[in-house]
């Protein structure tokens, strides 16, 4: 077979509709993803963004004869025989998909003369997958990772970043600001969320991940103890700073990480009152904790450290990634200071001193204890 189509939404596309493509690629030459573009949804991306990131999905896997065509105005089987696939593909998952497939299949062979309609079936794992489910996981702590597990690299990224910057233009009121100050907010999204900042490469842990969830803690403090909008305002704008600089290595009479992303924060002018977030920032650094007073760094604090306290797949993810983050370090070294680091976490953790904050030592305290000795024994063996 010549070329084969696949059709769809794929807003976004999942690791389903990858797999569904990948057997495409097995039938074919060459696989034309049409993409639909239907006026009456609203989609979370534009036709052209899901072109481009279908696009670098299938680039990052390697095929490169899978094309994608936006469709305005057709039947998708219409517009498949018109670009030579005489054939579609659709994956279904249930007799009930089966049912729905095959009369879509009928109308377009017999009513619209277009392609006609191959079915495969899915692995299991995969069967439960579609865009609505993903979409479905938005929202509670730890969404991000999880969604992270059902599409592809270039969505994923692609939606985090819609996700962030929905909450950074609520945090800078774009609704009530000007031209001006839009414009300056702008610059300052692209260079927190970009490549030198906590979208670079180099970064496994303390980057747009580790961003997202600190946000999502954020938000579940608030719903849960009804701090002041002033409040929350503040400990947001601290985290979206508190790792902006981060580098290894820094020599002596360099500022710490902590402290030149508090300048940073200082130098943006983004805030009217700059000095509370600061001295949050600032409260990140173990070596400036214990001279910082303020009534919201025990907050801070705790949501900086929220991961040790997460289930255990989300757990291993961060300690795999910390160590990438220190990759530098001979594993002998990594492993003693690590032991270090996790058994003094522990003892505090243990004292009821490491989550200072009511809500979140009751939320992660107990777990997190288990997550670092479970850590400090792997490490150990």
């Amino acid at each position: 077979m010549k070329k084969i189509g696949f059709s769809g939404t794929l807003d976004p596309i999942t690791n389903g509709h990858m797999w569904v493509i990948n057997e495409a690629r097995s039938m074919a030459d060459e696989v034309v993803v049409f993409l639909s573009e239907n006026t009456a949804k609203k989609p979370k991306f534009t036709a052209e963004e899901r072109k481009s990131i279908i696009a670098l999905s299938c680039a990052e896997q390697g095929w490169d004869n899978v094309q994608v065509v936006i469709v305005r105005g057709d039947y998708t089987a219409r517009a498949a025989r018109k670009h030579g696939a005489e054939y579609l593909i659709r994956g279904i998952r249930t007799t009930a998909d089966f049912d729905y497939e095959n009369l879509i299949q009928q109308t377009n062979v017999d009513v619209l003369q277009g392609a006609k309609t191959i079915f495969v079936m899915p692995p299991r794992d995969l069967g439960s997958v579609s865009s609505s489910f993903v979409k479905a996981l938005e929202g509670p702590i730890g969404w991000n990772w999880i969604m992270k597990k059902f599409v592809p690299g270039p969505a994923y990224h692609a939606w985090v970043l819609g996700w962030l910057r929905n909450e950074w233009e609520l945090l800078w009121d774009y609704a009530q600001a000007d031209e001006s100050a839009i414009n300056h907010a702008d610059a300052w999204f692209a260079r927190l969320t970009g490549a030198t900042a906590y979208g670079g490469t180099a970064r496994h842990y303390h980057n747009l991940d580790h961003l997202v969830h600190g946000l999502s803690e954020i938000r579940a403090w608030a719903a849960n103890t009804k701090p002041s909008a002033a409040d929350i305002e503040i400990v947001k704008q601290a985290f979206w700073f508190h790792d902006a600089e981060y580098a290894h290595g820094l020599g002596e009479g360099v500022p710490s990480n902590e402290e030149a992303s508090a300048r940073l924060w200082l130098g943006s002018h983004l805030g009217q009152e700059m000095e509370p977030a600061a001295a949050l920032i600032r409260a990140t650094d173990h070596f400036q904790e214990a001279a910082i007073e303020h009534p919201l760094k025990a907050v801070m604090l705790c949501v900086d450290l929220a991961i040790l306290g997460q289930d255990d797949e989300v757990y291993r993810n961060y300690a795999r990634g910390i160590r990438q983050e220190y990759a530098h370090l001979p594993d002998a070294d990594y492993r003693h200071q690590r032991t270090g680091a996790l058994a003094h976490l522990s003892r505090k953790a243990q004292a009821g001193q490491l989550f200072c904050d009511p809500y979140f030592a009751s939320q992660y305290n107990d777990r997190a204890i288990d997550n670092m000795q479970r850590e400090i024994a792997h490490l150990a063996a």
